[in-house]
């Protein structure tokens, strides 16, 4: 060693970033560890770049790792790299000046945005200082790649300035020797450091040994050629990576130049596990930078409803170095989210179309989320309507479609696309509203999830084809082909409208308005919902919460002008003008009751005896 040399003092930037770095930047001090572990990695990634233009390079044959060693007794961790090494003036540079730690550009950040230096900090590559918040002092022994450099030694307290000086014989490369502070002394134990490895530097390229055992044997997929993969890695990448024991539906690995720089192996479980009653699945994409871990479980990089996916993200356009603790980059963050959610959802698509099988099962483990999406992320809604499916008035139960297949059986003239909600297929069809749509070959998708009326009070229309509700009064069949004979058999247009006349007089306020449809065909009548109708759904729901439904719209009756009963019933309110009171009533609540919009059934029930003990009179 040369003679002792006075401190040289930090640039006052410097200091008022150390104290910054020590006393309110990170919420976890752990994370230094991961800092220092990066730099190492870059500075060997450095060197093996410049060996493809540099012919001599000192201490050549050193191998690339991480050698990092514990000192229980001592309070020391010592973290080794043989990567590019630095020159007397690239210590200056890099560890006691501005000149690249970008400590300056934060500064003045921080100053004009006079928020939490912790919101901003990340944007700056400053990570070497955080070795501050554990460190009593720190060593930097260092050689220069270059044969003619020094062996050096940086040392500093991190408050006083630093010293440099000669070193012997230090090799190619930076070996930091931290002397740790009482209160952190823990980062002085091999598990504890193996622990921090282990979960934000686990995929590091070059090996990282902690005291001659390596830590990262796990290779990052992610960033191989899908076809030097097996089937056998993916799976056991999953089970690693999702901390999974099930094997993956399915995968989806690429990487993007543009508009990002950005690798992503994402995995969708084998089952649903919100579905099996296990709460809300918290997300499970991992985002890293480079290899290095940024955030285990990031919240709002990808929507709410993809957090049943597991995975990694890695882009190398993210903030290097502190960011890793917090995003701050929202816009970037955001960006990343975007590319890596339409390609998910091109993906899912190509699979349904690749194998419908699969989507089934798939669709019915995990439509849910995509529900979920439909309703709250607008962005992607038109790729997310791609994705749903229902069964279908004309196939056979079990049997899914989806809406672009349901456009491609449209009728000559059809304009808009049918569907009804119901808890069961049999519940729907055993209703007054399909049938006349089933009669003139007219399809009808179904839907049986409590939060399929949701998703429909969000979607308008699909591919210019609005959505339409058979049980709304916008459903409008007349129009359409009908058979002759059962017009024949109809009451007449006048007739019907004597009827109805008569409906609306005696339903009074009850009722908002009673017409004759062609909708009908094995029914006498149908309760018809307006646009802002609450529906029995949503009825069912404010009950369960305790609450009375809001006033919504009158119900319009629709009555059969071809069934026996509205033809009787219209013989009846002029000679058994009574009974037809009671009749007409009945016929009310009951086509209430089938709609699911009957609250109070007394009414209907006595009034029914009331039929009967009439019906025995005469």
């Amino acid at each position: 060693m040369s003679e002792v040399q006075q401190p040289q003092a930090f640039q006052a930037e410097v200091r008022q970033l150390l104290d910054i770095v020590v006393h309110s930047l990170y919420t976890d001090r752990e994370i230094f560890i991961r800092e220092l572990v990066s730099n190492a990695s870059d500075a060997m990634e450095k060197l093996q770049h410049l060996q493809a233009t540099e012919k001599s390079v000192y201490q050549a044959d050193k191998e690339f790792k991480v050698e990092i060693t514990t000192d229980e007794e001592a309070k020391t961790l010592t973290i080794q790299d043989f990567g590019i090494g630095m020159t007397r003036d690239e210590l200056v540079e890099n560890l006691g000046t501005i000149a690249h730690s970008g400590t300056k550009a934060f500064l003045e950040a921080a100053k004009e945005q006079g928020n939490d230096p912790s919101a901003l900090i990340g944007r700056f590559g400053v990570g070497f200082y955080s070795v501050f918040m554990a460190a009593e002092s720190v060593k930097v022994f260092t050689h220069s790649w270059r044969e003619d450099a020094e062996s050096l030694v940086w040392e500093s307290d991190g408050v006083s300035g630093y010293t440099i000086e000669e070193a012997t014989d230090a090799e190619r490369g930076c070996k930091l020797v931290i002397q740790l502070k009482d209160e952190h002394k823990e980062f002085a134990t091999e598990d504890r450091v193996k622990d921090v490895l282990k979960r934000y530097s686990n995929f590091v390229q070059f090996p990282i040994f902690v005291n001659g055992t390596r830590v990262n044997e796990v290779e990052a997929l992610w960033l191989k050629n899908k076809s030097d993969i097996t089937d056998e890695q993916y799976t056991e990448f999953y089970k690693f990576a999702g901390h999974a024991f099930d094997e993956p539906r399915y995968r989806m690995h690429f990487s993007a130049d543009a508009p990002l720089a950005m690798n992503a192996l994402l995995f969708v479980p084998d089952d649903n596990m919100e579905r099996m009653g296990f709460g809300q699945t918290e997300p499970a994409v991992s985002l890293y930078c480079r290899r290095v871990l940024i955030d285990e479980k990031p919240e709002g990089i990808l929507p709410e409803w993809l957090r049943f996916l597991k995975g990694v993200i890695d882009s190398a356009d993210l903030p290097l170095n502190i960011s890793r603790e917090s995003m701050q980059d929202s816009a970037l963050v955001k960006k990343i989210g975007d590319v890596v959610t339409k390609r998910f959802l091109k993906f899912l698509n190509k699979e349904a179309e690749k194998d419908s099988a699969k989507y089934k099962e798939f669709y019915e483990r995990f439509n849910r989320f995509i529900k979920e999406g439909l309703i709250t992320d607008y962005t992607h809604r038109e790729a997310l309507m791609k994705l749903l499916r229902a069964e279908s008035s004309m196939n056979d139960a079990g049997e899914l479609t989806s809406l672009a297949d349901y456009v491609t059986r449209m009728k000559d003239g059809q304009e808009e696309i049918y569907y009804q909600l119901g808890s069961s297929r049999d519940v729907i069809e055993s209703g007054p509203y399909v049938e006349g749509f089933k009669a003139r070959g007219v399809e009808v998708l179904y839907f049986f999830e409590p939060i399929d009326e949701y998703v429909f009070n969000q979607l308008s229309e699909f591919d210019g084809k609005k959505f339409v509700a058979v049980n709304s009064a916008s459903a409008k069949v007349d129009e359409m082909d009908t058979t002759s004979e059962d017009e024949r058999q109809a009451l007449s247009d006048d007739d019907m409208k004597a009827v109805t006349d008569w409906l609306k007089e005696t339903l009074g306020d009850k009722v908002g308005e009673v017409r004759s449809g062609k909708r009908l065909v094995s029914s006498p009548a149908a309760a018809m919902t307006s646009a802002d109708q609450i529906s029995p759904q949503m009825r069912q729901m404010f009950k369960t919460m305790g609450q009375d439904a809001p006033d919504g719209g009158k119900v319009e009756l629709e009555l059969n002008p071809r069934h026996e009963l509205i033809k009787e019933l219209a013989k009846a309110r002029e000679t058994k003008p009574e009974l037809a009171k009671l009749l007409g009533e009945q016929l009310f609540d009951q086509s209430l009751l089938s709609a699911g919009l009957l609250e109070d059934q007394r009414g209907l029930v006595e009034r029914g005896l009331k039929i009967m003990e009439a019906a025995l009179r005469s």
